[in-house]
């Protein structure tokens, strides 16, 4: 199944970064050959979930969305944390989100949006690289020190804002205090103005299932506020969704 395997690896090569894309761009990107990535983009394109644009280039179309609609539709997970989000997030008037760990990201498959917006928009569906996300940290650091040793062989450390780690060592310490307090907060490391705490979400075997995350913006509350304000009811939140989880 080769010719799947290609196709799909083409689709994931678009981005918000990189939303059109030529042949030889994403030979370069994915490491097809451009001969078969011609293939799959007119395969693709006949099967509507790909078009081409002017000079070259091609984007998708809002067929691929079909794709992940069977995921979000038939997962328990998904349709219970919406409501428990819904309530965590209309009292404290701060957007919340449940995300799973899918390789070295995480992905977003529940979210509850305020009107206060950030400049990143974030929805189902959307990935961000799990260690500079609070919800990606505290699930990585809730696994077993073998496989937290794997995601720190592998981790690509990016100086997305000033205030991004950058090497292992330090990484390594903020999981280890991760996995003592039981929660994580990220301080404008992935985007400037955004800090973020999250709980995870343990299943029946003690393996972390997914995280829960309350989001706000730096310049309205310090982390010690939300610490005091947020944490609380995250946690009752977040322990709703654990026992509603072992039940589905």
């Amino acid at each position: 199944m080769m010719s799947l395997a290609r196709g799909l690896v083409v689709i994931r090569a678009f981005s918000a970064e990189r939303p059109n894309m030529t042949v030889s761009q994403i030979s370069q990107k994915t490491g097809i050959p451009r001969a078969a990535v011609r293939r799959c983009l007119y395969t693709l394109d006949k099967m509507g979930f790909v078009a081409s644009v002017d000079g070259g280039a091609f984007n998708l179309r809002p067929r691929v969305l079909l794709l992940g609609h069977g995921y979000f539709a038939s997962s328990s997970l998904s349709q219970a944390a919406g409501p428990i989000l819904n309530r965590l997030s209309g009292p404290l008037d701060e957007s919340s989100s449940v995300s799973v760990l899918d390789g070295d990201e995480i992905l977003y498959i529940a979210r509850a949006q305020t009107k206060r917006l950030m400049a990143m928009h974030l929805d189902v569906g959307s990935r961000l690289p799990a260690i500079y996300t609070s919800m990606g940290r505290v699930l990585i650091a809730s696994l077993p020190y073998h496989e937290q040793e794997q995601y720190m062989a592998r981790a690509k450390y990016i100086q997305y804002t000033p205030h991004s780690l950058t090497d292992a060592t330090a990484l390594a310490q903020e999981l280890e205090q991760i996995r003592a307090q039981g929660f994580a907060v990220i301080d404008q490391e992935l985007e400037a103005g955004v800090r973020s705490i999250a709980l995870p979400i343990m299943g029946r075997d003690g393996r972390p299932m997914s995280a829960m995350s309350v989001g706000v913006h730096a310049q309205r509350m310090s982390i010690d506020d939300m610490k005091e304000k947020i944490l609380p009811a995250l946690q009752e939140a977040a322990t709703e969704l654990t026992i509603l989880s072992k039940t589905l």
